[in-house]
C-alpha cells in the first residue's frame, strides 16, 4: 500500500516548536511520508530564521516559499496572505499531497487552507476551536471550516469545533504536539547550555544564576497601531523591577514595527539594565529556559500551553489570549506598568504554580500521526446540526 502524503506546512517561527513531535511521528510512521514546506516569517533571518533549527533537526524541506510582504500593517498581511495562496497552489499541484496540514490562527495559514481546498486535498488543521479575542479568531475558525480533519488540543476545543457545526467522527482530541516537547523537557529541566555562547543576542551580558525573567509580547492585530505604547508599559516595568531578563523580539505581525521602535529606543536610553535580547532559540533550549525562569511576562500562547504543563508562573498582559483555556499559572493584566510589576512581584512571592494537562499529556504528536494514517479522507463535507 502507498503511503499517504502528509504535506505539513509551517509558516512561521513559533509553530514549529507547536508542531515538531508531530513532524517528528509522521516522519517516523510506516505509513506516512512527510513533505515538509517552510514559509513566510519562518524563512527571514529577522525574525529568527527558523528554517535552519529544522533542517538541523534532521528534516528535509521539499519546498520553501518566500511570501512576506513588507510593513508589518493589516494591509501587507492580507497581501502576504494572497501571495501564499499563489504560491502555495503551485506547491501543492507539484506535491501532490493526499493531506494538508495548516498549523492554529497565524494570519497566513489562510492561504494554506485555501490553497488546498480549493484543489481538492483533505485538510487537516491543528489546534482549532480555541477561544482568543483578535484577529486569530476570525482566522481560526475561517480555517475550521475550510478544514476536513480537525486535531485539536482540549476537549473544550473540540465541543466549539462540533458547535461549529463539524463531523464529530473528524474532530480528534489529540492534545498540543508542543506539551510533548515540554514534557521531554520536564524530565531534565536543567539550563544545562549558556544562552550568550549559543544564540548571542544584543544587551547586557546579564548574571542569571540567582534568577530571572523572560518576556515575549507581540503587538496585537486588531490594535496594532497602539503596539508601542503597549511595549512601553511593559518596559517600564521591567526597569522598575530591574531583574535579570531575557527578551524575545516579536513576531512579524501589524504592529510589529512599533514594538520594536519600542523595544530599540528603550534599549538605546537603558544601556545599564540587566536585559537581554533574542531573536530565536530552538524550542527545547526556549522551554529549559522557561522552566527555569521566575515567570514568563507578555501575551504568548506559550505561556498559556506549555507554562501550564511546566508549572511556570505567567503574567499575560492584554487582550492577544483572551478566553483560551488555561491552568492556574496565569495572572491576566492590562498594559499598565503598575499592574505588570504587582503580578511579577506576586508570583517572585508565592512561588510556582500547580502544573496542568489542560493541552493534554504529552503523547499529541504520536496521535496526530495515528489519525493521519487512519482517517478515511474526504475533501467534502456537510454541516452538522
Amino acid at each position: 500500500m502507498d503511503k499517504r502524503r502528509i504535506c505539513v506546512v509551517i509558516t512561521a517561527r513559533p509553530s514549529y516548536s507547536r508542531v515538531k513531535t508531530a513532524l517528528k511521528a509522521i516522519q517516523a510512521h510506516p505509513a506516512l511520508e512527510l513533505q515538509l514546506v517552510v514559509a513566510g516569517s519562518a524563512l527571514l533571518g529577522r525574525y529568527g530564521n527558523a528554517v535552519e533549527y529544522m533542517e538541523r533537526d534532521g528534516f528535509t524541506v521539499a519546498e520553501k516559499v518566500f511570501m512576506v510582504l513588507e510593513g508589518e500593517n493589516p494591509t501587507s498581511m492580507a497581501k502576504t496572505t494572497g501571495l501564499g495562496v499563489m504560491e502555495l497552489s503551485t506547491v501543492f499541484y507539484n506535491l501532490r499531497p493526499n493531506v494538508v496540514v495548516t498549523i492554529a490562527d497565524r494570519f497566513e495559514t489562510l492561504a494554506t487552507s485555501i490553497a488546498s481546498a480549493y484543489q481538492n486535498i483533505p485538510l487537516a488543521h491543528i489546534q482549532g476551536g480555541e477561544v482568543t479575542g483578535n484577529i486569530d479568531e476570525k482566522v481560526r475558525h475561517a480555517n475550521t471550516k475550510l478544514a476536513d480533519i480537525h486535531l485539536v488540543a482540549s476537549e473544550g476545543a473540540k465541543e466549539r469545533v462540533i458547535k461549529l457545526g463539524e463531523d464529530p467522527a473528524y474532530v480528534f482530541n489529540t492534545g498540543c504536539p508542543s506539551i510533548d516537547l515540554a514534557s521531554e523537557v520536564l524530565q531534565l529541566p536543567a539550563l544545562d547550555f549558556d544562552p550568550f555562547e549559543k544564540y548571542g543576542g544584543v544587551g547586557s551580558k546579564i548574571d542569571y544564576k540567582n534568577g530571572y525573567l523572560v518576556v515575549m509580547q507581540h503587538p496585537v492585530t486588531t490594535e496594532y497601531d497602539e503596539s508601542r505604547q503597549h511595549i512601553e508599559e511593559t518596559l517600564k516595568a521591567i526597569k522598575e523591577l530591574n531583574m535579570p531578563t531575557f527578551w524575545f523580539w516579536p513576531n512579524v505581525d501589524a504592529g510589529a514595527d512599533g514594538t520594536s521602535s519600542g523595544i530599540r529606543s528603550f534599549r538605546e536610553n537603558n544601556t545599564d539594565l540587566p536585559i537581554h535580547f533574542f531573536k530565536n532559540m530552538e524550542p527545547t533550549d526556549f522551554l529549559r529556559l522557561l522552566c527555569n525562569s521566575k515567570a514568563l511576562i507578555g501575551n504568548s500562547s506559550v505561556g498559556i500551553r506549555e507554562c501550564a504543563y511546566l508549572g511556570v508562573p505567567v503574567v499575560n498582559i492584554g487582550t492577544r489570549q483572551h478566553g483560551r483555556d488555561r491552568g492556574t499559572n496565569v495572572i491576566d493584566v492590562p498594559y499598565n506598568q503598575q499592574e505588570i510589576a504587582a503580578a511579577v512581584k506576586h508570583w517572585l512571592a508565592n512561588g510556582k504554580p500547580a502544573r496542568s494537562t489542560v493541552y493534554g499529556g504529552g503523547d499529541a504528536g504520536q496521535k496526530i500521526a495515528d489519525v493521519l494514517a487512519s482517517v478515511p479522507l474526504r475533501f467534502h463535507k456537510t454541516i452538522t446540526y
